[in-house]
């Protein structure tokens, strides 16, 4: 066993124990939990390092062995948008101080998760002297060049290119997404490594169709399924359109996932597309489930749809394939990965609705494939070998960090 290490990590903006699907919690939240559920599994002591949001939460959490989820007080104990919070950085460092006084001595490094954490984890590696790791999850130069979705502030673009240069490391999900880093903000591409996310494969796993739809109280019709914030970015009207354009050839529903009261106005707008589109009878919006009951929805479904304009990963595409159900996907985060056309979903070059459509048709009509072959795609992705990969860029940064102590002394 590699020697003990001890890791503060940063996800400030939003906290790994929030319900997942509403208007900050998605994918980020499941790396830094089940990441950090794994490294601890290993022999690592992980302090995550959060806003205080809900004055329900205890300011220490401990969710698993050998990991803290630590609340720190910063503007309001309420939630609020990622721009509201960067105005109370400067209160979360000092509360943070505050209540790590001695702590940086303990610790060998800082992994930062999202720019906002970013910002704060690299002024506390400097303060600490020890190397920072960051995972970006998404970019906001790649999110202003969308059809879709506002423009990404300033000061976020100035803050990744910080980080960029300023980090011993980089992590990236996927290749792609690490040329963009280098094309966009001339980060240097040896300090950039791409780990990909991970499946907790012991959750999400094949279960019999026909229990599944009975336990959620579902018919026996084909069911498409999305599960995910309910954003522009993803591309639920495109989605919606597409379900026009299939009514006429086939009796399936699409169980939408996802969202909060904050998604409230968007959720209202997609279901007047629907009446207006004369298909309200086949698209229901289920709000929030909780994770544990996901597998159940995923082992329902005939196929799971992403149709989002970006993703950086996009782990609904490995739980899905986890499942046994096939994914019909845009061409976006691991899905040219793992996702093979006739063999576990379709891909599609754009979210055009047209092309969704066929896609979807085209999996829908074809002869079922062996749950378990699906399942197989995606078994290398289980977060017990991600955070191994994880832990030897932690060591390799380290080693790093001493070959550099050792020239320079």
């Amino acid at each position: 066993m590699s020697s003990r290490l001890s890791i503060a990590m940063f996800s400030i903006h939003s906290c790994p124990l929030g319900q997942l699907g509403t208007r900050d919690t998605g994918g980020m939240n499941v790396y830094v939990r089940e990441l950090s559920r794994e490294l601890g599994r290993l022999g690592h002591c992980v302090d995550i390092y959060t806003r205080a949001h809900d004055p329900r939460d205890a300011q220490v959490d401990h969710p698993s062995e050998n990991v803290r989820v630590i609340h720190i007080q910063a503007g309001p104990v309420e939630d609020m948008g990622k721009m509201a919070q960067y105005e109370h950085l400067p209160n979360f460092i000092l509360n943070m101080e505050a209540f790590s006084q001695g702590d940086g001595d303990r610790y060998d490094l800082v992994h930062s998760h999202y720019w906002l954490s970013g910002s704060v984890g690299l002024r506390f590696a400097h303060q600490w002297g020890i190397p920072h790791a960051v995972m970006f999850h998404t970019l906001g130069a790649i999110k202003n060049h969308l059809p879709v979705g506002e423009a990404e502030s300033a000061v976020r673009l100035a803050a990744e290119k910080e980080l960029v240069d300023g980090s011993q490391r980089i992590v990236c999900a996927t290749s792609p997404e690490k040329a963009e880093l280098v094309r966009l903000y001339g980060a240097q591409a040896d300090k950039i490594s791409v780990v990909p996310c991970g499946v907790d494969t012991d959750l999400f796993k094949p279960q019999d169709r026909i229990e599944a739809r009975r336990s959620l109280g579902l018919g026996d019709g084909k069911i498409i399924l999305f599960i995910g914030r309910i954003e522009a970015l993803k591309g639920i009207d495109n989605l919606v359109q597409a379900m026009s354009l299939l009514k006429p050839q086939t009796d399936a529903r699409l169980l939408v996932i996802g969202g909060d009261e904050h998604s409230q106005a968007e959720v209202s707008r997609l279901e007047d597309m629907t009446r207006q589109l004369g298909i309200s009878d086949a698209v229901e919006f289920l709000g929030t489930v909780a994770q544990s009951r996901l597998p159940l929805y995923y082992n329902a479904a005939d196929v799971s749809v992403v149709a989002s304009y970006y993703e950086s990963f996009c782990l609904v595409i490995l739980e899905s394939l986890a499942c046994g159900t096939p994914v019909l996907s845009t061409k976006v985060g691991v899905a040219p990965a793992v996702i093979r056309d006739g063999q576990n979903g379709c891909l599609v070059s754009d979210n055009n609705p047209q092309n969704l459509a066929d896609g979807l048709a085209a999996v829908l009509d074809s002869e079922s494939v062996d749950a378990q072959l699906i399942r197989q795609s995606v078994l290398e992705y289980d977060w017990s070998a991600i955070a191994r990969k994880i832990e030897i860029e932690y060591q390799a940064i380290l080693a790093s960090k001493n070959l550099t102590q050792k020239a320079t002394a």
